[in-house]
């Protein structure tokens, strides 16, 4: 056959050769059940949350086998490729811990001896791979207009070819070297198509890290691998890229798994080992009907991963609440080691739940409040700081003008056994501790409470007396008993309408009086760091 020549005749410029690129790429050198895992987003828009999710899984995989985590850029659609896209996705890896052991900067330095790692930059390797599988008879030139199945290759396949098993071959595929010569004297682009063995007939079985033993109609189609323009498609590109990186375990969306058997395929005619596969289910969540939706890049804000940073969320509480996600046995684990370093969490990358993972804000704000409830009075300023000077520039210099009494603020309910967990974002501070700044604007006291609420007041003016806790206390329940309230809470429980309230209903008056709410933080230690002259006065408004 006239194969050999025909790969000369298209890649007369490549003189690279297979050989020479896979002595470039040595085998890696790593210890026994070491994994090479990657993350390779394509750069069209923001870092996704569930590509986030993957990489999570990738990272964890590689970091605790001993292994290697790498960033590879698949930047081969110019035109869906957004600027500064690869430079948002670093910069998110990085914020979260997730920092990859090789990657590339765009235009900068290059970490790592797998390089380079943007596709765009391995144009050559590719049409090298290309050359060989053409030399060899399995692949060919495709001169249709549409080089990705559409338009006038679909009506020649409906003309040549039955419709059924074969409709994916392409009619190329049948060319002879003079016809290809003369398409080429002619100016004509091509595309480089894989040629099929598969007729569709025939089933194939692999092992899925996630989905486990997957049954599946073998590829019949003469699959694009260099489009028009000679750059490649993921399925050509990853199964080369992937192999040289030495990568072992491939982490990615279910929707890739009807692509299997085109990529077996390939990675066959390569004459490659395939990587193991773990195809994650995809994110959902609840509309307001109860219906599970897809998490839409369109439709939800929840999609971008910067959206957590906007809103003020604690980077920790992301990869927690995401880990309960990925594994249903991290929430019980967590409960049981409150203040472990997450990585001892036996974490099994092929153990991923196989359910649909939802995302719900409720439990993603209850993971949040439990990790900042742990956090010292210092590290909650230093975040907080770090979010105003990012999002909140008005709030900035207050917080660098008032540090000890902001952190004494944050330290309110903070080294107590149970300490307060009020906060799950750090945005929320502004508004849940406006109080401690400024008097309140609005107080939480219905009208038919007013009167007694207004005599309680009028009566503490009296009492008012911060030296100590415990003194503090007792003149309360003083004032109380004076008042009619009951001191005695079993009293109280027995005969309620011998009383007006009891002690609690006392500090709540105080407490809508001091901060405007019924509920706040410990109010003796408000009211302590506001001081008595503050406290008076805002007592003197209903008083």
């Amino acid at each position: 056959m006239y194969y050999k020549k025909l790969a000369e005749l298209l890649f007369a410029d490549n003189k690279m050769t297979v050989e020479e690129i896979e002595k470039k790429y040595p085998k890696r050198q790593l210890p026994e059940g070491a994994y090479v895992t990657r993350f390779a987003p394509s750069p069209t828009g923001y870092m996704h949350l569930g590509g986030f999710f993957q990489a999570l899984i990738d990272y964890n995989i590689a970091k605790r086998s001993n292994g290697v985590f790498y960033l590879r850029i698949e930047d081969t659609d110019n035109k869906r490729e957004v600027s500064g896209a690869s430079s948002i996705i670093m910069n998110i890896l990085n914020e979260y811990g997730l920092t990859p052991d090789e990657y590339q900067l765009k235009g900068g330095i290059t970490v790592g001896d797998y390089g380079p790692y943007y596709q765009s930059e391995r144009q050559e390797i590719y049409k090298a791979y290309a050359k060989k599988l053409v030399s060899e008879g399995k692949a060919f030139p495709c001169f249709c207009k549409k080089t990705e199945g559409l338009g006038d290759v679909k009506e020649k396949r409906e003309k040549k070819f039955s419709v059924g098993i074969n409709e994916d071959k392409d009619p190329c595929r049948n060319l002879t070297f003079e016809q290809i010569e003369q398409y080429l004297k002619e100016g004509k682009k091509f595309a480089i198509r894989l040629k099929t063995q598969g007729d569709g007939t025939k089933k194939i079985m692999f092992h899925d890290g996630s989905k486990g033993d997957v049954e599946i109609i073998e590829n019949c189609s003469d699959a694009i691998l260099l489009k028009n323009d000679l750059m490649p498609t993921y399925h050509f590109a990853h199964a080369i890229d992937d192999t040289l990186m030495g990568t072992t375990v491939v982490v990615r969306g279910e929707e890739w798994l009807p692509s299997y058997p085109l990529h077996k395929e390939i990675f066959d005619a390569l004459g490659y080992k395939q990587p193991q596969y773990i195809h994650t289910p995809l994110i959902y969540k609840f509309n307001e009907k109860g219906n599970k939706i897809k998490i839409s890049k369109r439709k939800h804000p929840e999609a971008d991963m910067r959206f957590f940073d906007k809103e003020g969320y604690d980077k920790q509480a992301i990869i927690e609440y995401l880990m309960n996600l990925i594994n249903s046995n991290f929430e019980i684990w967590r409960s049981k080691n409150k203040n472990a370093d997450i990585m001892e969490f036996p974490f099994d990358g092929f153990n991923i739940t196989a359910n649909t993972p939802i995302f719900d804000f409720v439990k993603l704000n209850d993971v949040s409040k439990e990790i900042i409830s742990h956090y010292t009075a210092e590290e909650c300023y230093a975040q907080l700081l770090a979010w105003a000077r990012e999002y909140s520039l008005e709030n900035v210099d207050y917080l660098v003008k008032d540090k000890d009494y902001v952190t004494k603020v944050l330290n309110i309910d903070r080294e107590k056994s149970k300490p307060r967990k009020d906060i799950y974002k750090w945005s929320m501070f502004f508004d849940l501790f406006d109080y401690m700044f400024s008097a309140p604007k609005k107080y939480e006291i219905e009208e038919k409470r007013r009167k007694d609420f207004e005599q309680v007041l009028r009566e503490y003016k009296k009492y008012i007396n911060l030296s100590s806790k415990e003194v503090w206390f007792e003149n309360i329940k003083k004032m109380a008993e004076k008042l009619g309230y009951a001191v005695d809470n079993k009293a109280y429980k027995a005969n309620p309408e011998m009383f007006k309230g009891n002690v609690a209903t006392v500090c709540e008056y105080i407490r809508i009086a001091i901060t405007g709410h019924k509920n706040s933080p410990d109010l003796f230690e408000i009211m302590t760091l506001l001081g008595e002259k503050q406290v008076i006065e805002r007592i003197s408004e209903f008083a």
